[in-house]
């Protein structure tokens, strides 16, 4: 204890925050997913597939067709597939940077350890939210083969919809990052399950966003799982707009926000 408190006296302004070696966080994270977690991660791949076949393909089957954007019919399929992508790279994304970090911090005490050396809060913030994005770029990239496989990518500019997906895996894992470390129990985690729940619903990943009352669409675009769908949406049918690029700086907002956040808290924790 002594010389950890020692270190975190010795290191103070920039150096203190980011040592330049987030590499080593997500390394370290890698192999233990490699050794311990790879059949969770696994079985993560498919819960938006069984949805995509038993509600695009089983129900679309019923349903027929939708109105884009633009105005034309699309199978409803088409239309739920990249909703559904969307969602699977936000879930690959918030539940390793949630559950997994609330293990981390509070159980096997591996940030302690990781700040008692020349690691910064930042270097442990970025090395375990780029892990949280790579789960969630594998995600969505399987995801993104069955959309393909199917038929159900309308347009070339589908090709776009990884960098999207990444960028959207990145905002959510910045964000959960930050939450979980105010979090100190099970019971506290499942309000992240209570929150995710409705969004997954309730931002047009099923149904346009027409069908609710005007009060209830203002909630709804103010989430941050709805601009995701709305942009991969776009890329995926070919419906390009301006608006788009406002999704894009919402999650760059997001990025920002949950990349300071997380790093103060990290700071305050285990160094101040």
């Amino acid at each position: 204890m002594t010389l950890l408190l020692a270190t975190a006296r010795e290191r103070r302004g920039v150096r203190s925050l980011y040592a330049g070696n987030s590499r080593a966080v997500l390394a370290r994270g890698l192999i233990a997913t490699r050794s311990t977690n790879w059949l969770v991660v696994v079985t993560g791949l498919f819960e938006p597939i069984f949805y995509l076949l038993s509600l695009g393909v089983g129900l679309g089957g019923l349903i027929g067709t939708v109105t884009d954007g633009a105005g034309n019919d699309i199978p409803y399929a088409a239309y739920i597939a990249p909703a559904l992508l969307a969602v699977s790279a936000m879930n690959g994304a918030i539940y390793d940077s949630t559950w997994n970090v609330f293990f981390k911090m509070h159980f096997a005490k591996l940030y302690e350890g990781m700040l008692a050396t020349r690691l910064g809060p930042l270097d442990v913030a970025l090395g375990e939210i780029l892990l949280a994005l790579l789960r969630g770029g594998v995600y969505g990239i399987a995801f993104l083969l069955v959309m393909q496989a199917l038929g159900l990518n309308l347009s070339w500019t589908a090709l776009l919809a990884l960098p999207a997906l990444l960028v959207i895996a990145f905002g959510f894992a910045s964000i959960g990052m930050g939450v979980t470390s105010y979090l100190k129990t099970f019971q506290q985690m499942d309000v992240i399950g209570l929150v995710l729940l409705p969004m997954f619903l309730l931002s047009a990943t099923f149904f346009p966003l027409s069908v609710y009352p005007e009060p209830v669409q203002w909630f709804i675009m103010a989430l941050p799982l709805w601009h995701g769908v709305e942009l991969v949406r776009g890329l995926t049918t070919g419906i390009l707009s301006f608006g788009m690029l406002g999704h894009v700086a919402y999650f760059l907002g997001m990025i920002a926000l949950g990349l300071v956040f997380t790093t103060r808290r990290l700071r305050a924790l285990f160094l101040d």
